[in-house]
């Protein structure tokens, strides 16, 4: 696929605040149903990511939601990539590096996100067309 890495992403892109609190972070993600956010400074530069996996281990160490701020839970520094960059670089790079979310820019400014599911979601979407001549049948 050499479409741009923009023709898969989602935006606008939910994120929240540094300081926001633990408990702001997962009403965000049980509200908007995404399965990571960035976290970003006030000025939108960001800073890290948070997931659904780094919740897990938060509430693991059974900590207070209400008292923690995203800052301290973040996974610093995520891998962003230009909207121009094709999707079978994109792809590629996730694999290289284990990667299951990736923040999309443009100009230095974010502008989407694309997730694992995102990829999934090109296949199942295109199910429902003919298989090629050569194609294995099960």
């Amino acid at each position: 696929m050499n479409k741009p890495i923009a023709s898969l992403m989602t935006s606008p892109v939910w994120s929240v605040g540094m300081d926001d609190s633990v408990a702001t972070v997962e009403a965000l993600m049980s509200r908007q149903n995404i399965s990571w956010t960035p976290v970003v400074e006030a000025g939108g530069a960001i800073v890290g990511v948070i997931a659904r996996s780094d919740l897990l281990q938060f509430h693991i160490r059974a900590l207070d939601a209400a008292t923690v701020a995203a800052w301290q839970i973040c996974s610093y520094r995520p891998i962003s990539v230009d909207a121009g960059t094709s999707v079978r670089e994109v792809a590629r790079l996730m694999l290289e590096r284990n990667l299951h979310h990736v923040v999309v820019t443009k100009d230095a400014r974010m502008v989407g996100v694309v997730s694992a599911l995102d990829f999934v979601r090109v296949f199942a979407r295109d199910e429902g067309q003919p298989r090629p001549a050569h194609a294995a049948t099960a």
